[in-house]
Formats: C-alpha cells, sequence, structure tokens
C-alpha cells in the first residue's frame, strides 16, 4: 500500500511537471509596432516572430502607422486576442499610456521596446541611446573638431530623441563651451520622418548661408533628409553626417562618402532578446530575474527593470563588420562606389 502510495505521489508530481511544461508553451505574445517606415522594423520583427515561434509561443501584432491613436486601439485588440505578454514600439511615449497601464492592471506584463515609457511596471528594452549619440557626435567631431553644427533630432514624442540629444552633447560640450562649435540651429523631426528632417535641414541652410560644416542627424531616415539638402545645394560629401540603424542606403551613404557613420543596433539581437523576455514574463518570471537586467531611472523619475544592448559605430574604415555579420550585401552596401577606395568593397 505504501509503494502505491508513493507511486501515486511520483505520479502527481510528474502530472505536476508536465502541466508546469505545457503551461509554459502555446502563449500568445501581441506585438504593437508604431510603423514599418524605417527598413529595420521589419528586420526586427522576422527576429521576434522566430524567437516567439521557436519558444512554442504565438506571435500576433499590429501596425499603429505612425498613429498614436490608431496604437492605442491596437494594443487594446491585442490584450481581447488574449495576450499573455505585449512588446510595445511607442509612436507616442506618452500617448501609450492608458492602453499600458490597461494591460498591466490585467496582469499582462509589458516590454517597452527600443523606446522608454514612463511606466515603472514596464520592462525597458534597448541599446544604450546615450552611448549611440556619443558615437554619433564622435565620428563627426574627428571630421570637423570645430565649425557651425546643426543637429536634427528625432521625434520629440521619443524619449530617445533627448537621450541621443544628450550624448552628443556629452562630447561635444568643451568644444561649445570653448567657442570651437558654434550650434548654428537644432530641430525635432515629427514622426522621424526624413521629409521632415530635409526641411528642417534646408531651412539652416537657408539661415546660415549654407555655412554649416557638420550635421548630428538622429538616425539613417532623418540622415537621409539631411544629405537630400545637402545634395540639392553641391554639399553632400564635404559636410560630415551621422545616423544610426545600419540602414542599407546609408550604409551605401557611408560607402560613397556622404554618411560619415551609421551607428549599428544589430536589430535581430533585439528581437530576439524581446521575444525572449517577453515570453519569460509571461511564463511568470520577475522582472528583476531577467538576465542582465539592470535598475534605470528615467527622466521622469521612475525606476525600471532595463536591459542595455551594445551598439557599434560603422565608418567607411569598418564596413566589413555588417557585410560579415550578413547585415547588408556587399553588393548593396558597395552600390556605385569607385574601385580601390573603400576596403571593404575590394
Amino acid at each position: 500500500m505504501k509503494k502505491f502510495a508513493t507511486a501515486i505521489l511520483a505520479g502527481v508530481a510528474m502530472s505536476m511537471a508536465l502541466s508546469a511544461v505545457a503551461e509554459a508553451k502555446d502563449k500568445v505574445i501581441g506585438v504593437s509596432w508604431s510603423n514599418f517606415q524605417e527598413e529595420r522594423w521589419k528586420t526586427d520583427e522576422a527576429a521576434m516572430k522566430a524567437a516567439i515561434e521557436a519558444a512554442g509561443d504565438k506571435y500576433i501584432s499590429a501596425d499603429a502607422q505612425s498613429n498614436p491613436g490608431k496604437q492605442l486601439t491596437d494594443v487594446e485588440s491585442l490584450i481581447s486576442q488574449g495576450a499573455n505578454a505585449l512588446i510595445v514600439l511607442a509612436q507616442d511615449a506618452s500617448a501609450i499610456g492608458p492602453a499600458v497601464q490597461k494591460a498591466l492592471d490585467e496582469g499582462i506584463p509589458v516590454v517597452g521596446y527600443d523606446r522608454l515609457i514612463e511606466n515603472k511596471d514596464v520592462f525597458y528594452l534597448t541599446f544604450d541611446n546615450k552611448e549611440v549619440g556619443r558615437m554619433q557626435a564622435r565620428e563627426v567631431f574627428k571630421v570637423k573638431p570645430e565649425g557651425n553644427y546643426v543637429f536634427i533630432k528625432g521625434s520629440g514624442a521619443d524619449p530617445n530623441a533627448d537621450f541621443l540629444f544628450a550624448g552628443s552633447m556629452e562630447v561635444l560640450k568643451e568644444a561649445i563651451d570653448g567657442g570651437k562649435i558654434k550650434n548654428a540651429g537644432e530641430a525635432y523631426t515629427d514622426g522621424w520622418l526624413p521629409a521632415n528632417a530635409q526641411k528642417n535641414m534646408e531651412q539652416f541652410l537657408t539661415a546660415n548661408d549654407n555655412k554649416v560644416d557638420a550635421v548630428v542627424a538622429a538616425n539613417d531616415g532623418t540622415a537621409g533628409g539631411v544629405v537630400a539638402a545637402l545634395t540639392a545645394q553641391g554639399l553632400a560629401g564635404s559636410v560630415p553626417v551621422s545616423g544610426q540603424d545600419g540602414d542599407h542606403a546609408a550604409l551605401n551613404r557611408v560607402a560613397l562618402g556622404t554618411q560619415t557613420v551609421s551607428v549599428w543596433k544589430d536589430a535581430r539581437e533585439l528581437g530576439k532578446a524581446a521575444a525572449e523576455i517577453a515570453t519569460q514574463l509571461a511564463d511568470g518570471k520577475k522582472m528583476e530575474e531577467i538576465p542582465n537586467v539592470v535598475d534605470f531611472t528615467t527622466p521622469g523619475g521612475n525606476v525600471t527593470k532595463s536591459v542595455f544592448l551594445t551598439p557599434v559605430a560603422i565608418t567607411k574604415d569598418n564596413l566589413n563588420v555588417v557585410i560579415d555579420a550578413g547585415w547588408a550585401p556587399k553588393d548593396v552596401v558597395c552600390q556605385g562606389v569607385a574601385a580601390g577606395s573603400v576596403a571593404a568593397c575590394n
């Protein structure tokens, strides 16, 4: 009888263990994208979806199409579809707040993806954006250590725009204070749209009689707008321009010499990390138990659990890094490049 009872208990224990394993699968991970205007988001999505499905979970998503109002209803829709965890790339970090709070109130964990959401209960995953800003400024400063600088910032509704600008200012402050660098203009870029960046750049060129010596642009999309404005004035290639994301068109501009740097944030790694974190949180893991987690104090005074990945500055001298990593094909990066002018294109 004792052996029978022991066997029953062992069977119950095994059943409970199998049940726990079963519960760890078939979760629904909902992802709210701000838009797909930047090339990189499709790369993020592919890595994220692959990792979610590899864990035995289901991927569902919505595209807000750059509309903060639509993103609110998107998140509510993902909740109604049974999402066990949410990954949110916020179009407007403030506007998304109520929908995120609704998810949290219903016990659904939320990962703020690449862009900060001001809520202490939202997990924050991104690259070190202040360091991205530092890298951008360092590379531009190497080329032009003095003169008129223009700052084409990201969207004013995205906290990352301010993190990037703050990082750049850390690098350039001494030269600005010493009078070597003059801030010849700075502006946010509504919606991160290249067309808006181009308009801002055109206005700064007009205001300064084309006497602009360097441009710190927040990402590759805005850099593209800047380069278009410079090209129209015959200045492309003579004015260093920064960017970030490793967009293929931007990497080609780096090879051609019209863009100085694109800070590469391997979106494949970020997407994979988001999927893994969301899956763990959906399975009941506490935020503080996530590997490599740190405390981050937000501009609003919240302390969030966060993971920061490390970016890489890509210039003409190390274009081989993105090519060798399979991030961008050599023929795309090197299109139109004069033979022998760039080592990675030889």
